[in-house]
C-alpha cells in the first residue's frame, strides 16, 4: 500500500485505532481487534494490568507488544502531574516505550479535556522523550500550540467520550486539520461505521475508538465494520467528490448525442 498513517516516523497501514477497555474478557478483545485490523491499540495504565499485577492476567499476554504498537494513555487523569507521572510508569512498565498518548480530563462528568493541564503535560513530556499523541478540544489555535511543542499527532473530539453521538463538529475538525501538519485523528464520540466514514471524508488522518466496538452488541461484527468504514472513509477522501450544486440537477446520463436526436 501506498497510502500509509505515519505517526512518530513509523508508518501503518491501518487508520483505525482501538481501544483495549471495557471487552469482557481478553479474548474477546483480542478477537476485535483482530478483526478491525488496528495496528496501534490503546491501554489505559490506571485500569488495564500490563505488568502492574504480575499475578493476574496482563493484556500483554492476549496482545503481544511484538504484533501490535502499544499507545498507553492517561485516561481517568485530572492533572498535568497525574499525566506526567502515569506515562512514566508505562514507560517503564513497557521496556522504554515512548509512544503514548496524553489525556487530561476537565471533569469526570462530561470528560472534557482540559486544555491548560493537557498543554503544561505535553509540553513536559515532549521534553522528556516522550513521542505524544494529545486528546484535544477541537480548537485549531490550540492544536498548532500542541503542535509547537512538539506533539505527534492531536486528536480532537468529535463529540464526547463515550457518547456515541458521532461528528458534531465537521467545521471544527476540518479547521484543525487544516491548521496543523501532524495527523489529526478523530478521539471519542464515534458510535458506528458512518461516523468513521464522515471523520475520514473530512480528510481526519485516522479515527480512534473503544466504546462503538466493545458495547456494540456484537463487538466483533462492529470492529469489522468500523475497518471497512475508515477504509471507504478514506478512499473517499482521497478520490474527490463531486461538488454539491443546489437547485443544478444534472443527468446520469447525458441528453447531447443521443440516438435519434
Amino acid at each position: 500500500m501506498d497510502d500509509l498513517l505515519t505517526i512518530a516516523g513509523k508508518s501503518y497501514s491501518s487508520r483505525l485505532l482501538v481501544g483495549t477497555g471495557k471487552y469482557k474478557d481478553f479474548a474477546q478483545t483480542r478477537a476485535a481487534i483482530d478483526a478491525s485490523g488496528a495496528e496501534i491499540v490503546t491501554v489505559a495504565i490506571r485500569r488495564t494490568n500490563i505488568g502492574q499485577d504480575p499475578n493476574a492476567p496482563s493484556l500483554l499476554d492476549a496482545l503481544p507488544p511484538s504484533e501490535f504498537t502499544y499507545l498507553p494513555n492517561t485516561a481517568g487523569c485530572y492533572s498535568a502531574d497525574d499525566a506526567v507521572r502515569t506515562l512514566r510508569l508505562a514507560r517503564e512498565l513497557l521496556d522504554g516505550h515512548a509512544l503514548v498518548k496524553l489525556e487530561v480530563l476537565g471533569d469526570a462528568h462530561t470528560l472534557f479535556p482540559n486544555m491548560p493541564e493537557t498543554l503544561k503535560a505535553a509540553e513536559t513530556l515532549v521534553k522528556d522523550g516522550f513521542q505524544v499523541m494529545v486528546y484535544c478540544t477541537d480548537d485549531p489555535i490550540q492544536a498548532k500550540m500542541l503542535e509547537d511543542i512538539g506533539c505527534v499527532a492531536v486528536m480532537p473530539l468529535a463529540s464526547l467520550i463515550g457518547s456515541g453521538m458521532g461528528i458534531l463538529n465537521p467545521w471544527n475538525l476540518q479547521l484543525v486539520r487544516d491548521a496543523v501538519k501532524v495527523p489529526v485523528l478523530v478521539d471519542a464520540g464515534v458510535g458506528t461505521a458512518s461516523d468513521a466514514a464522515i471523520a475520514m471524508e473530512l480528510g481526519c488522518d485516522g479515527v480512534l475508538m473503544n466504546t462503538a466496538i466493545a458495547l456494540a452488541q456484537d463487538p466483533i461484527r462492529m470492529a469489522r465494520a468500523m475497518k471497512l468504514g475508515v477504509e471507504a472513509g478514506r478512499d473517499a477522501w482521497l478520490a474527490g467528490r463531486m461538488p454539491k450544486k443546489l437547485y443544478s440537477a444534472s443527468p446520469s446520463s447525458p441528453t447531447s448525442g443521443m440516438i435519434g436526436s
